[in-house]
């Protein structure tokens, strides 16, 4: 009894060393755009910025790459710092509160009198690898009127940026560069509209 004893913790202990000896993924962050100076015109609306919606491959810390059109696998041994519809919604807040045009932006939950909202859908958040690889981003928008809940516009924000290197860290700095543009675009666009 007492030898099964011992080799069962014997085996426990291996397993236990093996989970702390294995390496941890790399871990990732997208950032907001480099908004640097004070925009004209401050507007006195407030904002909101629900999380956006996305699939489940993309509501998710993996990174996707496309080795082919209808297939999705995800970038080994690397992740988001937080899932992927969460880091867009906190780094467009903080795009938002960079330019210093708006009265005050939030999320669900700080207790605004809001405006207008940010509603959004992440379509693409991946490297395509079928030829030359090339991240892209691609995320739907639409402004909505909070005090009637009508949408005042939708638009559909693109943007792709070629993968310079090799590894992991090339595939995430692409994606980090289409993001940049296209949040760029969307705070620009909603400011003009708000």
């Amino acid at each position: 009894m007492r030898a099964a004893l011992k080799s069962s913790f014997v085996a426990l202990l291996a397993l236990g060393l093996s989970a702390c000896a294995s390496t941890p993924p790399d871990t990732y962050e997208i950032s907001p755009p480099p908004f640097s100076d004070v925009r004209e015109g401050k507007s006195r609306r407030q904002l909101l910025i629900p999380e956006p919606t996305a699939l489940e491959t993309i509501d998710s810390k993996r990174i996707i790459i496309k080795p082919s059109p209808n297939s999705i696998q995800f970038l080994g041994d690397s992740q988001w710092s937080d899932r992927l519809p969460r880091l867009v919604q906190l780094r467009l807040l903080q795009a938002f509160e960079n330019t210093g045009s708006i009265g005050a932006i939030g999320v669900p939950g700080q207790g605004l009198a809001i405006d207008y909202q940010l509603v959004m859908e992440i379509r693409r958040f991946e490297v395509n690898v079928t030829g030359a690889a090339t991240a892209e981003v691609q995320i739907s928008v639409k402004v909505l009127n909070d005090r009637n809940g009508t949408v005042l516009r939708t638009r559909i924000f693109n943007a792709q940026a070629p993968v310079n290197g090799a590894g992991n860290p090339a595939f995430v700095a692409a994606l980090d560069k289409a993001f940049e543009q296209v949040s760029a675009e969307i705070v620009d666009w909603t400011i003009q509209l708000v």
